[in-house]
């Protein structure tokens, strides 16, 4: 299905061949340790080295903090308080936004960095673009805002989770299935396909347009005028390139913003 969506096919013009971006883009060979459990791709390598930046960043931009910041330390507090201030103690208030605040951090840097990648030469990929990181991080949450819940009011979570009350008795025949399948499947679901989708479609929109400037100013060599073409199609491609930077930051806002929202739903009083 996907093959049939991203076709592989050249296009021939003059000689040359332009090859559409595929969703083979997304499946690179192997770098290291071919064969064994710990194989690598350059996905992979992009997310293990996002990872350790991440973690440097925090380790050196936290490890000598002083009253006076310096210019590192200002960035680093910065981006926290960015987090702390404007997602989980907006929603969550300030006890339960320090008690989870550390998952909500964690949360929007990875899946900021994972995003930033897809702009970064020589990297040119996202690493939430597989579904794997996207997928974990939302079963992540998902375990997180029920065991809120659970914790919070164990008898009542799921009771009201799926009873809402005030619904007439007859209706929760329809209304419980729907507040199953909204609540404990669809919100996993959809904080996965969400950033997922958005990196591919970004990618492959990038892919698209870079490549075609080089086809019609390099590869093509009968193009004549229609080398003028890649002018319109480096320009797309440098929009775009700013548009996902965007993308990369909203997105990541996004994930850490609805963690915390079904977090501060599994907390709310008539749970």
């Amino acid at each position: 299905m996907l093959k049939a969506l991203f076709p592989t096919a050249p296009l021939a013009a003059g000689g040359a061949e332009f090859h559409a971006p595929s969703i083979e883009e997304f499946f690179p060979p192997v770098v290291l340790f071919e064969g064994t459990p710990f194989e690598l791709n350059r996905i992979m390598i992009i997310r293990l080295i996002v990872t350790l930046a991440i973690v440097l960043f925090f380790y050196f931009g936290t490890r000598r903090m002083t009253l006076v910041p310096g210019r590192f330390q200002s960035i680093v507090e910065m981006g926290l308080d960015f987090v702390r201030v404007n997602i989980a103690e907006d929603l969550l208030g300030k006890k339960d936004g320090t008690r989870f605040l550390p998952l909500i951090t964690t949360i929007f840097f990875l899946v900021l960095g994972m995003n930033i990648t897809g702009v970064v030469p020589p990297f040119n990929v996202a690493g939430t673009s597989l579904i794997g990181i996207p997928l974990l991080l939302a079963v992540i949450v998902w375990f997180t805002f029920i065991y809120a819940g659970l914790r919070k009011s164990p008898g009542k979570f799921l009771r009201n989770s799926l009873f809402p009350p005030g619904v007439p008795w007859y209706f929760y025949i329809i209304v419980t299935p729907i507040e199953f399948v909204s609540t404990f499947i669809l919100r996993p679901v959809t904080l996965t396909l969400r950033l997922t989708m958005n990196m591919i479609v970004g990618h492959l929109l990038l892919v698209l347009f870079f490549s075609a400037t080089s086809f019609f100013l390099y590869e093509w060599q009968e193009a004549g005028l229609f080398r003028l073409l890649s002018v319109g199609t480096f320009a797309f491609g440098f929009a775009f390139t700013l548009f996902e930077i965007l993308v990369a930051f909203l997105q990541a806002y996004v994930f850490a913003l609805l963690t915390t929202v079904y977090i501060q739903l599994s907390l709310a009083e008539e749970h």
